[in-house]
């Protein structure tokens, strides 16, 4: 299991479930307009940083941070400006960032999962767009 199906399952075990749409990267690369269905949760590993060798002898090994996108899409058809789906997106955040924070993957290293930030990525058609971004460790280690 990668460690974005580890963030994707636990999404999807948020109780009540409030995404219909859950999905990755390539499914929100193919989004034409408006997701096929909202509320939408597309995650996917938005950068990778890795720290310098910590061996001075034997194989390298190295501590990365992943950090990971959930871009949340969601609408609310009685305002075509998007306000309207801003307000409802303040819980689907809340949801996310409740799912997440804490979590360690079972793909990781035993870090938990911690809050990084979010923005607004745009607003069309009374759709808002939203991006958190959280932060998790993994280790690189090289051949012997």
């Amino acid at each position: 299991m990668s460690l974005i199906d580890d963030v994707m399952a636990q999404i999807t075990a948020i109780e009540p479930q409030p995404f219909s749409l859950i999905e990755g990267a390539a499914d929100l690369a193919a989004i034409d307009g408006n997701p096929p269905a909202s509320p939408a949760a597309y995650a996917f590993i938005k950068e990778e940083a890795a720290e310098e060798n910590t061996r001075a002898t034997g194989p390298v090994l190295q501590r990365c941070e992943n950090d990971i996108a959930v871009v949340i899409i969601t609408s609310n058809v009685t305002d075509t400006t998007g306000a309207a789906a801003l307000t409802d997106v303040e819980a689907l955040k809340l949801a996310v960032r409740s799912a997440l924070v804490g979590f360690v993957p079972q793909s990781g290293v035993g870090e938990p999962v911690e809050y990084v930030g979010g923005r607004v990525l745009r607003f069309r058609s009374g759709y808002v767009w939203i991006e958190l971004v959280f932060s998790v460790a993994s280790y690189i280690e090289g051949n012997p």
